[in-house]
């Protein structure tokens, strides 16, 4: 349902995202979970398509986040 390969997104050079690989199935619970500037809310950018990434691919049911993003939105809201 969720898959995540490399993600990465840096901001200059402060990488607020590195190498993120993540793989969650239909009908499992995840929760992201970690301190102030871990990066959840940028995770978060990313699979809704808020943000492009600057390395690695994130999907929703096989639709790529961010060239796919109104599909992925209709999806996930």
């Amino acid at each position: 349902m969720i898959e995540v390969r490399g993600l990465g997104k840096t901001f200059g050079t402060f990488a607020a995202v590195s190498d993120l690989n993540l793989e969650i199935s239909r009908g499992e619970l995840f929760g992201l979970l970690g301190p102030n500037g871990a990066g959840k809310t940028t995770t978060m950018r990313l699979l809704m398509g808020i943000l492009r990434p600057t390395a690695g691919t994130a999907s929703i049911c096989g639709m790529d986040c961010f060239e796919e993003r109104v599909p992925v939105k209709r999806v996930v809201g």
